[in-house]
């Protein structure tokens, strides 16, 4: 499925990357530096973080970040055989994917919470192509704190992008980007603060 309404009420402050066969737009500055410090602050401290385990490979594996999940109550996760049953919204989380709504044109219903708390907490290379999230999920992608590289590599060509993802950016990634693109951010031995990343989705009902 394809949701409706893709960028209809986007602005033009974004910046379309050069990725052959993506739809991805990148906004540097779209949340103001104090508000951005203020929101990494209360989501560090309210969030009910938690560190996972996941299959890979046939072997259990701790994941290299803390994690939280929130959304409506039917908006189950799966991946990597892990299950994601969502906490509840709270304000700042709403407020946020009311704005996302407001940029992109399409829906939410869940978002998925990320903490990066060194250099060591990474993402390795993903394709975020669940089938709860349709044929052509528009993701929205909030990054708070300290910049990290974000790693784009075509799964054809192997071609790769980077892009440093700033504090208080909105990155938005539509059309066949998942289907020819993973994504995800390495380790670094370099001192680095913490980030706290926000990937809004729709998860569609599975049978």
């Amino acid at each position: 499925m394809k949701q409706p309404g893709l960028f209809e009420n986007s602005t033009n402050e974004g910046e379309s990357l050069p990725l052959p066969d993506a739809n991805v737009t990148y906004y540097a500055n779209w949340l103001a530096h104090a508000e951005a410090d203020q929101l990494l602050d209360v989501l560090r401290k309210e969030i009910a973080w938690q560190q996972e385990k996941v299959q890979l490979y046939g072997k259990q594996h701790w994941v290299p970040r803390l994690q939280a999940w929130h959304g409506d109550p039917d908006c189950i996760y799966r991946y990597s055989g892990l299950t994601l049953k969502p906490e509840p919204w709270v304000f700042p989380l709403l407020s946020l994917k009311q704005r996302c709504e407001s940029v992109t044109g399409s829906r939410y219903n869940s978002v998925l919470l990320n903490w990066y708390r060194h250099g060591q907490d990474s993402m390795g290379l993903h394709a975020d192509n669940e089938p709860e999230l349709g044929n052509q999920p528009v993701i929205a992608s909030v990054t708070l704190g300290a910049e990290r590289p974000f790693i784009f590599k075509h799964r054809t060509t192997s071609q790769r992008h980077s892009l440093t993802l700033e504090h208080g950016s909105l990155l938005i990634m539509a059309g066949r980007t998942q289907q020819y693109y993973l994504h995800g951010i390495s380790k670094t031995a370099k001192p680095v603060g913490d980030r706290i990343n926000l990937t809004f989705r729709y998860i569609y009902p599975q049978e």
